[in-house]
C-alpha cells in the first residue's frame, strides 16, 4: 500500500483469479478505503436505477444455435475507423487513483496490450500526457466536463487533440451531480489531486466532494456544444448520457458523429430505465446512421452479446475494471478484460456467430 495525504492506495500489480466480473467487487471492497469504495460502486438515492442496469438484462434472451460451422469466434472489430481485438471499451471512469497509485495509467496499459479502446475523463486521476504515454499509440478518447471557464475547456481539448485521442466524449447528463447517499454517509471527499484540474489551476479537487466538482462545471449544455467542440478540435464528438431517442436524434441533427447509450452507472437520474432497456428504441431512432456505444450493467459475456445484438457497435464496462486495477494493478485489469473477452467468444460459439457482424446481425428473443 502506498499511503497519499493519509488515503492508503493499493500499489498491486499481480495476476489476480477472476471467475467473472461481478465477484471482483466484494474482492475490491477489502482493500478500497470505506468512503472511495462508496464513491465507485453507488448509486444516486436509493439506487433503483442501479439495480436495473442488471435486471434489465434480463428482459432479453439469447437463442441457442447447433449446427453452424462456427469455431473460434472473432471478436475483433472496427469503430469510427478503428481498428480493435475487443468491442469492450474502457469508460471515461473518473479518479482511479482512488483504486491504485498508478491510476488510469495502469488501465491504459491493460487495454492497450490487449488491442482495445480507452476514455480518459477530466476527472481523472492522471494527466492527458501520462494517460497517452501509457497507452503507446494505442487509441484513445478524452472526456471533457465543461466549465464555465471557456479558456480551460479549449486548454483541456488543446492537451487532448496534442496528446493524440482520436474523439471527444462530451458527457451531457452530469450538468450536476446525483444524489449519491453513500457519499453523504461516508462524508467523502477526494482524498487525491484530479491531475487534469491541478494541472491547469482550475482547483485539484482534492478535499471536495463529487457534487462541489460538478458545481464548478457548465450547468447549461446544448447541441450548439457539439459544433463548437467539433469545429474547435477537429475531431469527432460522442454524445453520452443518451436515454432517450428525441435525444439522440437531437444529438446527430447537431452533428455527434456517434451515440453513447449511458445512464451513468445508475449515477445520476435515479428512477428512470435500466440503460439495456432503453437501447432498442435509440438504436432504431439512430437507424445506423452513426455508431452506438452502449454502457450501464455490462458484467458477463452474454450482456456483451445482449448489447451488440440489440444495436451497440462497442460496449463500455467501468466499476469492474477498477475493481481489478485495486486488486492487480495493470496485470490485474489484463486479467479481467481477458476473463470477459473469453465469456463472449463462448457466448458467440453457442449461439452460432463467427463474427461481430453475426451478433450484431441477431435475433433476440423478447420473453419479458
Amino acid at each position: 500500500m502506498t499511503m497519499v495525504n493519509g488515503y492508503e492506495q493499493s500499489d498491486r500489480e499481480k495476476h489476480i483469479k477472476v471467475v467473472d466480473l461481478e465477484s471482483l467487487e466484494a474482492e475490491a471492497q477489502k482493500i478500497i478505503p470505506t468512503g472511495a469504495f462508496g464513491y465507485i460502486s453507488g448509486g444516486s438515492e436509493d439506487e433503483w436505477t442501479l439495480r436495473q442496469n442488471r435486471k434489465s438484462f434480463t428482459h432479453k434472451q439469447i437463442y441457442p444455435r447447433v449446427l453452424t460451422d462456427v469455431e473460434k469466434p472473432e471478436i475483433s472489430t472496427n469503430f469510427m475507423g478503428i481498428d480493435l481485438k475487443t468491442p469492450i471499451m474502457m469508460p471515461p471512469l473518473a479518479a482511479q487513483g482512488l483504486a491504485n497509485s498508478q491510476s488510469e495509467k495502469d488501465t491504459a496499459r491493460a487495454f492497450a496490450a490487449a488491442g482495445g479502446l480507452m476514455a480518459l475523463s477530466t476527472y481523472g486521476s492522471a494527466t492527458i500526457a501520462d494517460f497517452a504515454k501509457a497507452g503507446n499509440g494505442a487509441p484513445q478518447f478524452f472526456q471533457p466536463y465543461m466549465s464555465k471557464n471557456d479558456d480551460f475547456n479549449k486548454s483541456l481539448l488543446d492537451e487532448a487533440k496534442r496528446n493524440g485521442m482520436k474523439a471527444i466524449i462530451l458527457t451531457a447528463d452530469s450538468t450536476l451531480g446525483g444524489y449519491r447517499e453513500a457519499d453523504v454517509i461516508n462524508n467523502f471527499q477526494f482524498p487525491i489531486p484530479m491531475a487534469n484540474l491541478e494541472k491547469l489551476s482550475q482547483g485539484a479537487g482534492k478535499g471536495q466532494g463529487i457534487a462541489a466538482i460538478y458545481a464548478a462545471a457548465a450547468q447549461k449544455i446544448g447541441p450548439d456544444e457539439i459544433k463548437k467542440i467539433a469545429d474547435y478540435t477537429d475531431l469527432p464528438v460522442i454524445v453520452k448520457g443518451i436515454q432517450n431517442p428525441v435525444d439522440a436524434e437531437l444529438a446527430i441533427d447537431a452533428g455527434a458523429a456517434a451515440i453513447y447509450v449511458s445512464n451513468h452507472g445508475g449515477r445520476q437520474l435515479n428512477g428512470g430505465p435500466g440503460s439495456f432497456d432503453v437501447l432498442p428504441e435509440i438504436a432504431v431512432a439512430v437507424a445506423k446512421r452513426v455508431p452506438i456505444i452502449f454502457d450501464s450493467g455490462i458484467r458477463h459475456g452474454s450482456d456483451v452479446f445482449k448489447a451488440l445484438a440489440t444495436g451497440a457497435d462497442l460496449v463500455a464496462i467501468g466499476r469492474p475494471f477498477v475493481y481489478a486495477l485495486a486488486l492487480g494493478g495493470q496485470l490485474g485489469v489484463e486479467d479481467a478484460l481477458a476473463e470477459i473477452n473469453r465469456e463472449f467468444q463462448i457466448v458467440m460459439q453457442l449461439a452460432g456467430t463467427q463474427t461481430i457482424e453475426d451478433v450484431k446481425n441477431t435475433k433476440l428473443a423478447d420473453l419479458s
